[in-house]
């Protein structure tokens, strides 16, 4: 199973991106999936998720800001970032799981999978 997370880049304050997360190797229906972000010298945090079969929860952050997205026809996962600060920058990436529950939604080692990530800068 390989999660391919795309999209990121360098934009200005206020800016919007979209990152996909591409899954190959298993199907997304049936299951959880989030986004999560690290920033240097940071530690890794939760940013949005969607847990099956539709309950979407994001971190205080990003929220109003960010929206999580999925189509399980094409098994993409997307994250559309409105209104980026510079404290947004970090590299993201994707997860996936299918025994995902509300106590465990905000722990990346609760998914099955995730994937290497795509950088997000936010700068002036």
């Amino acid at each position: 199973v390989q999660l391919q997370a795309s999209g990121g880049g360098l934009v200005q304050p206020g800016d919007s991106l979209r990152l996909s997360c591409e899954v190959s190797g298993r199907t997304l229906r049936g299951a959880s999936v989030a986004w999560f972000r690290q920033a240097p010298g940071k530690e890794r945090e939760f940013v949005a998720g969607i847990r099956y079969p539709g309950s979407t929860v994001y971190a205080d952050s990003v929220k109003g800001r960010f929206t999580i997205s999925r189509d399980s026809a094409k098994n993409t996962i997307y994250l559309q970032m409105n209104s980026l600060k510079p404290e947004d920058t970090a590299v993201y990436n994707c997860a996936a799981g299918s025994r995902i529950i509300i106590s465990t939604m905000r722990r990346l080692d609760a998914y099955d999978y995730s994937g290497r990530g795509t950088q997000v800068t936010v700068s002036s």
